[in-house]
């Protein structure tokens, strides 16, 4: 692969989807390369934190290390909180992606929530340039997502997308190439995986670790409402021991509820916010639940019943930020 050097003024060969839960790397011509969970591992020496693994290795760690080291996600919220760990997974990403020499630093587009302040899209751009990055693009997510999802934001009649990340959900809606209108509500799939944890603990004295609650949380989404049972394991607090717990899939459906209604209730706003002609625009199946974060089906229900207008689920909903960002990097290098 060539890819080109920091003055260049053509478009950048790498697109970077950073997530808080995964990270995925595209490369022009060839597709996404690297996709792995945006973890990093550390071990506490001397009182200095010392970078041990980055990504899929250290899936596999998290809520099993000893006292001296621990897993660290460079991003909360859709957004940074730890600099070094933002910066050695960027670098982890970059060497696996053209090796541990790479001739100059490549120029990259990297996707960034809509709500992002300055001061948090600087704070990207630092790390990216420390993991050895060149010129660096910021993308909106949800502007990606429309792209992906293969809204038709360049036309003149609305249209809207709802981007459900692990960390932070926005709804958007575009117009003739522009963002009308978009609310972001800094909660997401990792929440979700919490307020399942919460439920078993109070209602059942029962404790799971974060592995646990997001399987659980896909079992939900693969089910949906039903008469079907899970199986969960876990510790119970009564005994301090091991078990196992069997529940009906409807047991979360409250849980389910509750936490999709904060999303329906953004989406709500944004759509009181627009002009009635760009609001009735939305009626003709022009919304669009992307993102991998949340149960993407789960959410269109809400909406719909929220708002009253149809909410499709895109293909492959998980991936529409990662295509969006490659066919803007396409365009881009046309």
């Amino acid at each position: 692969m060539n890819f080109l050097s920091i003055g260049s003024r053509r478009g950048p060969d790498l697109a970077i989807d950073l997530g808080t839960a995964n990270m995925r790397v595209m490369v022009r011509g060839e597709g996404v390369v690297f996709d792995e969970p945006s973890l990093c591992y550390y071990e506490k020496k001397s009182g200095q934190m010392k970078l041990i693994a980055a990504g899929l290795d250290v899936l596999a760690m998290v809520d099993r290390v000893p006292g001296t080291h621990l897993v660290r996600r460079p991003l909360a919220r859709g957004v940074l909180q730890d600099m070094d760990a933002a910066t050695a997974l960027l670098a982890h990403g970059l060497t696996s992606v053209i090796g541990k020499k790479p001739s100059g630093r490549p120029p990259a587009m990297i996707s960034i929530p809509a709500d992002a302040t300055k001061a948090e899209a600087n704070a990207l751009l630092t790390a990216a340039n420390d993991a050895g990055f060149g010129r660096i693009e910021l993308v909106r997510e949800p502007f990606a997502a429309a792209i992906g999802a293969e809204l038709p934001v360049r036309e003149s009649r609305a249209s809207m997308v709802i981007e459900c990340g692990a960390g932070t959900t926005e709804v958007a809606v575009f117009s003739i190439n522009g963002q009308c209108r978009s609310r972001s509500v800094r909660l997401g799939g990792l929440d979700l995986d919490e307020a399942i944890t919460e439920h078993l603990h109070l209602r059942h004295h029962f404790l799971i670790g974060k592995i646990t609650a997001e399987a659980l949380k896909k079992h939900l989404a693969e089910h949906g409402p039903g008469n079907a049972e899970v199986q969960i394991k876990g510790r119970s607090l009564h005994t301090g021991l091991p078990g196992t717990l069997t529940l009906p899939v409807s047991e979360f459906h409250s849980v389910l509820k509750r936490h999709f209604g904060r999303f329906a209730d953004a989406a709500r706003l944004v759509v009181s916010e627009i002009s009635p002609d760009l609001a009735a625009d939305l009626l003709n199946e022009r919304v669009v639940a992307t993102g991998g974060g949340i149960c993407a089906r789960f959410l269109a229900e809400a909406i719909a019943a929220e708002c009253g207008i149809p909410v499709t689920i895109a293909n492959d909903p998980h991936g529409c930020v990662s295509r969006g960002l490659m066919r803007l990097m396409e365009e881009r290098a046309a």
